[in-house]
C-alpha cells in the first residue's frame, strides 16, 4: 500500500470538511417520522460516511497495542504490523498521517473524540475476532478508539447512542431491495450492516456502498460497490431509517459526486465482513 504525504493546508481541508455546515435540505424531501432518535438527510449521511474515510490523524508508537490493555481485554491495533491473518492486514503507519478512523470492535467515536483518544495515547483501533464476537461487550476495550461497523453506520445515522445490528431494525422498516437508496441500509442481525450510497449501474444491479470492517481494506471506512444479488444471497436485509428525509417516489438519484464514484472499490465477490 502507498502513502502519501499530506501537506497541512491538506489537512485543515479535510477537518474542516468533516466539521461542515449541515446540508441544505432539498424541497422535494419528506421529513423523517418525527418520533424517530434523530432526523437525517440522505446527503447528511454520506457526509458523514465520506468525513469517516476521510480524516486526517497522526498516530504515533505509544498507539499501537498487541496484547491485553489495562483490563486484561486483548486488543490488536490494525497498523501496518499486524499480519494474523495475512489476508486482513493492518494499515495505519505511526509517524505519518493517515486517512480514515480505523475499526474498532463495539467503537462508537466521532472524530473529535477518537482524536482526543489518540493524543493521550490510547491504542488506535482493535480487529474483530471470533474469540471477541463470542466474548460480544465484553470483548470491547476501554482503552482503544475507533468504530465498528455498526457504530460507523449509527453516526451515519445520527443516533444519539449505538445501535448494534441487532436493533438496527427496531429503528427502521423493511424494504424491497430495489427500491434501495442512499442513506438505507443493509443489515445481517448480529454479524454486519452496510450504508447504501446509490445505484452504481442504471439496471440496479451493482450498488454503492460504505462499510468499515469488509473486504478490501478490512479495518478502515471506505466506499465499495457490489452487486446487489451476492449482498442479498449473503442474507443481508434492506432497512430503511425511520428518521430518514425520503422522497414522495424513489427514484434511484445519486447523491454522490462523480469524483467519489471513481474512488469506490470494486468488490465482485462480497463476504460479510468482519470474521
Amino acid at each position: 500500500m502507498i502513502h502519501k504525504l499530506i501537506s497541512p493546508l491538506t489537512i485543515v481541508f479535510l477537518l474542516a470538511s468533516c466539521a461542515g455546515k449541515p446540508a441544505p435540505e432539498s424541497p422535494k424531501l419528506v421529513p423523517g417520522d418525527p418520533t424517530a432518535l434523530s432526523q437525517v438527510t440522505p446527503t447528511e449521511a454520506l457526509e458523514i460516511a465520506q468525513c469517516y474515510a476521510n480524516h486526517p490523524w497522526r498516530p504515533f508508537a505509544r498507539n499501537i497495542l498487541h496484547g491485553p490493555d489495562q483490563k486484561g481485554v486483548l486488543v490488536h491495533t490494525p497498523d501496518v504490523s499486524l499480519n494474523d491473518p495475512p489476508e486482513r492486514p493492518g494499515w495505519w503507519q505511526p509517524g505519518q498521517v493517515n486517512l480514515g478512523i480505523p475499526y474498532k470492535w463495539g467503537g462508537f467515536d466521532e472524530p473529535g473524540s477518537f482524536d482526543q483518544a489518540i493524543a493521550s495515547g490510547q491504542a488506535a483501533g482493535d480487529v474483530s475476532t471470533p474469540a471477541k464476537r463470542r466474548a460480544d461487550n465484553a470483548g470491547v476495550s476501554g482503552q482503544a478508539a475507533g468504530v465498528d461497523c455498526s457504530g460507523f453506520v449509527s453516526r451515519c445515522l445520527k443516533l444519539p447512542t449505538v445501535h448494534d445490528t441487532s436493533q438496527l431494525p427496531s429503528v427502521c422498516y423493511p424494504l424491497e431491495a430495489q427500491n434501495l437508496r442512499p442513506g438505507d441500509l443493509l443489515n445481517i442481525p448480529r454479524r454486519h450492516v452496510l450504508l447504501c450510497a446509490g445505484w452504481a449501474r442504471p439496471d440496479r444491479s451493482w450498488i454503492y456502498y460504505y462499510e468499515t470492517g469488509g473486504a478490501p481494506d478490512y479495518w478502515k471506512p471506505g466506499l465499495k460497490e457490489a452487486p446487489l444479488e451476492a449482498l442479498l444471497a449473503l442474507g443481508y436485509q434492506p432497512l430503511r431509517y425511520r428518521g430518514m428525509a425520503y422522497e414522495p417516489t424513489t427514484s434511484g438519484k445519486e447523491v454522490l459526486s462523480r469524483n467519489a464514484w471513481t474512488q469506490a472499490a470494486k468488490v465482485t465477490a462480497p463476504t460479510v465482513g468482519e470474521p
